[in-house]
């Protein structure tokens, strides 16, 4: 059991560093060399067909409003995101993609769907379903964690 954690554990580590250096490579490889990864994954979080406010898009990243509001302002010089104000209530202003923002959205989103068709490639529902099952065990625990850092600092 032991032996088995611990080559889950490197499995673990060695995916993270790696879809880390895939990402940024393929943004520098690309004519998005002007995004940082950070950058990229707020663009994701904006998303392609909702308009999203601020906090919603800092809440997803877990940032503050403050944080998320350099990073869109970056974006925005960049091209990538556009501010649109409400047509109702003029202090409401919720982010989108502009067509690069979108474009760059949707070369991300081919790399994760690539991922994942590779990731279960060969397997049956049943270990689908405990890849599933193991995936949200993770993400509960990461959640929890992030939840107490957040509580300390």
């Amino acid at each position: 059991m032991a032996d088995s954690f611990e080559l889950i554990n490197d499995y673990l580590v060695e995916v993270f560093n790696e879809i880390l250096i895939i990402e940024e490579t393929a943004l520098q490889n690309s004519s998005f060399q002007d995004v940082s990864i950070k950058e990229m994954h707020t663009v994701e979080a904006i998303g392609m067909y909702r308009k999203r406010t601020t906090s919603e898009v800092a809440r997803k990243l877990s940032i503050t409003v403050g944080t998320l509001t350099v990073a869109v302002n970056n974006l925005v010089k960049k091209g990538y995101v556009e501010r649109i104000r409400s047509e109702n209530d003029r202090r409401v202003v919720k982010l989108g993609l502009t067509k690069r923002g979108r474009l760059l959205y949707r070369l991300h989103d081919k790399f994760h769907k690539e991922m994942v068709k590779e990731t279960v490639e060969g397997m049956n529902q049943e270990e689908i379903e405990i890849l599933i099952k193991g995936l949200g065990n993770l993400h509960g625990f990461l959640d929890k964690t992030q939840n107490k850092l957040k509580e300390q600092g």
